[in-house]
């Protein structure tokens, strides 16, 4: 696949990049592999500050970074300048708690003084998509450049611009040359940097398939990988519910990024006391959404990043249908340039549809009705994804019940899942393994090493 930035409004491509020379990776391995045995040495201190200053870099520049955002992959203008400012605040997390979190632990034990220390690894090479071009991107280097690590990006190949922005936000920060570096490459080229032994760990966030295929690799050459893979998210809403917010949140979940996140809301499962009313709200609020120019404070819905995605979601939907599922609005490709979707939902979907068993990453809700909470917890369970999902009830014992029940890596109650960096972000089954953000996240990419003396 090329390297180049197309608008997703229009089709029309406006910049093309040469991928880098096998000579052109060879340098940035040895620069980051130089600039990690200085940067492993530097203090807490010297790399909060330019964390810091990474953060008032992005702060002051916000609608610069998000106008690149939006050309490339062409989410709403208010959206981007909403992620720029959260990889800010990414930022000065890891700045003022990474220390702490990399504090060395006393242990009691026979020896005369035990511990554990938190040593970094080395290069880590991390996949990034372009659905959060920026923040994917931030909630792993922020804390895996705080740890002492130093980064390597191989970023989705239709945000050549967002990378290359990303690795001059740290430059400009102070981080010496080679921290932080793009690589311009293709996907075959992945393969040969995983198994460099320079390479000491990847991090990849993206597909089941390009998850498999990086976990493959790295399994071989026995690095250590973490994987943030596809969630098929459940949003269950029981009766005791507060109704409106559960129906102006749900709509907010589904169509945030125009459908393209990993932790939207798709699968609704609605009691079956309250599901006709939802449902018919649901829909209307879903066919009011107003589709149109991503810099307009107006538009509520923008373009798919590509005529793939678009063609994807089409296809998935059609497929659905044409096994039972039932088309309450939209359902199709909307009538004007560029890639948009109209907002859709179906019903009464069988498990023989692509939709119950696959993710939809675009603007299209999944209704599910059940008869109690057991139930609820069945169907949502029946995924082979486990990485979020928001729960809907105000009785303190089924909120009890689906936090201990639910086959995921985050359970939301009366709330949207979203990442944060005070808390792990991650799944379970095939939505991947390992974590991003939190105390656990910046210690993915360190040597836990025991210190034992007698």
């Amino acid at each position: 696949m090329a390297i180049a930035s197309i608008n997703p409004a229009t089709g029309e491509l406006t910049k093309r990049f040469d991928a880098h020379t096998d000579h052109e990776i060879e340098g940035a391995l040895e620069n980051a592999i130089s600039a990690f045995e200085r940067h492993r040495r530097t203090s807490f201190a010297e790399r909060a500050a330019k964390l810091q200053r990474a953060a008032e870099i992005l702060e002051n520049n916000r609608e610069h970074f998000a106008q690149i955002i939006t050309a490339e992959m062409g989410k709403l203008l208010r959206g981007s300048v909403a992620e720029i400012e959260k990889c800010a605040g990414g930022c000065r997390f890891y700045a003022e708690h990474g220390e702490k979190f990399l504090t060395e632990q006393v242990v009691s034990s026979a020896a005369r003084q035990s511990y554990i220390r938190y040593e970094p690894l080395g290069a880590v090479l991390a996949i990034m998509p372009w659905n959060f071009p920026f923040w994917q991107v931030f909630r792993f280097a922020a804390p895996a450049l705080m740890a002492g690590n130093v980064g390597l990006l191989k970023h989705a190949s239709n945000v050549p611009q967002c990378a290359l922005a990303i690795e001059k936000i740290f430059r400009d920060a102070g981080f010496e040359a080679g921290v932080f570096q793009t690589l311009l490459i293709e996907n075959e080229a992945v393969e040969k940097i995983i198994g460099d032994p320079r390479v000491r760990a990847v991090t990849l966030t993206g597909s089941e398939r390009a998850g498999s295929a990086v976990a493959s690799t790295a399994g071989r050459q026995i690095k250590k990988s973490v994987l943030e893979l596809g969630g098929s998210d459940p949003f269950i809403v029981m009766p005791s519910a507060k109704l409106d917010d559960a129906i102006s949140t749900g709509v907010k979940s589904r169509m945030v990024n125009s459908g393209q996140s990993c932790i939207a809301a798709k699968r609704f499962i609605i009691a079956d006391a309250i599901y006709d009313q939802y449902v018919a709200q649901f829909v209307e609020k879903m066919e009011k959404l107003k589709l149109g120019d991503r810099v307009d404070p107006k538009t509520e819905v923008a373009p798919l990043s590509s005529e793939n995605i678009l063609h994807g979601v089409d296809e998935q939907v059609q497929k659905s249908v044409a096994t039972g599922a039932k088309i309450l609005c939209g359902g199709k490709r909307a009538d004007r340039a560029g890639y948009f979707y109209e907002p859709t939902v179906l019903a009464k979907i069988p498990k023989s549809a692509p939709a119950y068993r696959e993710e939809v990453f675009g603007p299209v809700a999944l209704f599910f009705r059940a008869r109690d909470r057991e139930e609820a917890v069945a169907i949502a369970n029946d995924s082979s994804f486990g990485l979020g999902a928001s729960v809907w009830t105000n009785e303190p014992d089924e909120q009890e019940f689906f936090s201990h029940e639910l086959e995921s890596g985050m359970v939301f109650v009366n709330a949207m899942v979203a990442s944060d960096p005070r808390v792990p972000f991650g799944g379970v089954k095939r939505s991947g393994y390992g974590r991003e953000l939190g105390g656990e996240g910046i210690r993915e990419f360190t040597n836990v090493k025991t210190i034992w003396i007698s």
